[in-house]
């Protein structure tokens, strides 16, 4: 698999297009995001940044040493489908999952789940941001 070309782009929503000054009650911020976030598959990205980069080759070998088979699969489904969405709903899965990884992984695969990690712990304080995974070829 080292001669694969490539890589897995992660995108985040990260710029906020509400006033903070303006209390909007939280259903009406909810709706507001998710229309932001549904852009992309109208060609509109961006309201997102690139959030982490990983080669191709270096993320199989990354999911591969997840032990948590759901975990592992929800993370390959970029593979398959070439683009996977990472919500609230996945954020306690993936945390435990990837947890081992950043206290006792070798590198790169350390820093790999220390930085997604630091992306869902983004989504916990604000639910309404999702991270996007595509592959690049």
């Amino acid at each position: 698999m080292a001669n694969q070309r490539g890589e897995i782009v992660f995108w985040t929503l990260r710029q906020k297009f509400l006033d903070s000054t303006v209390a909007m009650p939280e259903k009406s911020r909810q709706v507001m995001y998710y229309s932001l976030a549904i852009g992309h598959h109208v060609g509109v990205i961006d309201c997102l940044n690139v959030a982490l980069t990983c080669p191709l080759a270096d993320y199989n070998q990354w999911i591969a040493q997840v032990e948590d088979e759901e975990a592992r699969r929800k993370m390959s489904g970029v593979l398959r489908f070439d683009e996977i969405v990472i919500d609230a709903s996945h954020v306690n899965m993936l945390s435990r999952a990837f947890s081992p990884l950043a206290d006792d992984a070798a590198e790169p695969w350390r820093s790999l789940s220390i930085q997604l990690i630091h992306l869902l712990d983004d989504i916990v304080r604000e639910p309404a941001i999702y991270l996007m995974a595509r592959k690049i070829s």
